[in-house]
């Protein structure tokens, strides 16, 4: 598959993550966030699956394969959305997106220092504007700064075991199918996270019977596009670009979640999020390696 390509399916993966960002907001109006997630992460797992079925990819994985499938699940699915879910509910939301836009910048340096793959300094740059952008973005409308909290924490463990995972994916896409991985990681960690609902959230599991009809279109939209196709592609979208490029396109997932807050949240889009949505896409294109890729391209057409 040619960069672009990837480029391209890592961008609506972006869209649909942050779309998504604003059904789970309102699906948390009626049921506790460890249960929901349970749950949410179960129907993507099995939607993987099934899809992967429908394609004739399915295979049970390899001895090997599973120290891949359960790292990533502890990390990816587990770590990840239970340290994310806890900290979003004592820190601010400024906090919170500060710390999670720091993500292709922890992979860029991670990957550095563990598979020394060292990116080019066109993509640290482009590293550096994407950060500034989503630091532009969620800083827009703020009176104060909060000081660090044990939410700030917990929120940045949960992206730090999320970049962690990246680094799984990358290795394991050497032997297994990336969307194939996926599958397993959900179903797996959901598993997880079913066992830490019951002793943290006990008897959650009925508030499902008191939710409204648009709570499940909500639900579905969320677990089957958001989580399942949206999880399969970025992370065969890993295997395919690497985990520092993949991850710099994680920069427009605050963009995109604006635009859906926007929408149908019915929050303001300010002209300071509109300089961070310039400085977030000049990141993408400099970090992903898509500028230099076009300067190549240039550079072959030029006369010698």
């Amino acid at each position: 598959m040619t960069p672009w390509k990837v480029y391209g399916i890592l961008t609506s993966v972006m869209v649909v993550w942050g779309f998504n960002l604003a059904a789970v907001k309102y699906l948390l109006e009626f049921v506790d966030p460890v249960t929901l997630t349970a749950f949410r992460i179960l129907l993507a797992g099995v939607t993987v699956l099934i899809i992967l079925a429908s394609l004739g990819m399915m295979r049970w994985p390899k001895r090997s394969d599973w120290k891949y499938i359960l790292l990533g699940a502890l990390l990816n699915v587990v770590a990840h959305h239970y340290f994310l879910s806890q900290g979003l509910a004592i820190t601010s939301g400024t906090n919170a997106g500060l710390i999670l836009g720091t993500g292709p910048m922890l992979t860029a340096v991670l990957v550095s220092l563990i598979m020394r793959n060292v990116p080019s300094r066109l993509q640290w740059l482009g590293v550096f504007i994407g950060f500034a952008g989503v630091a532009t973005t969620v800083m827009v409308g703020s009176d104060s700064a909060s000081g660090l909290s044990l939410g700030d924490i917990l929120v940045f463990i949960s992206i730090l075991a999320q970049v962690f995972s990246y680094i799984v994916i990358a290795n394991a896409a050497r032997s297994l199918d990336p969307r194939l991985l996926t599958g397993y990681m959900l179903v797996t960690g959901a598993i997880v996270l079913f066992i830490i609902a019951l002793i943290q959230e006990p008897g959650e599991i009925a508030a499902f019977a008191a939710v409204p009809s648009s709570f499940w279109l909500a639900f579905f939209f969320s677990g089957m596009l958001g989580t399942a196709v949206g999880h399969m592609l970025y992370n065969y979208s890993i295997g395919q670009a690497g985990p520092t490029k993949a991850a710099i396109f994680m920069n427009l997932n605050t963009l995109f979640s604006l635009v859906a807050a926007s929408l149908i949240l019915g929050e303001t889009i300010t002209p300071g999020h509109l300089i961070g949505l310039v400085l977030i896409v000049i990141g993408v294109i400099f970090g992903s390696g898509a500028a230099e890729d076009l300067l190549r391209k240039r550079r072959k057409r030029l006369p010698v």
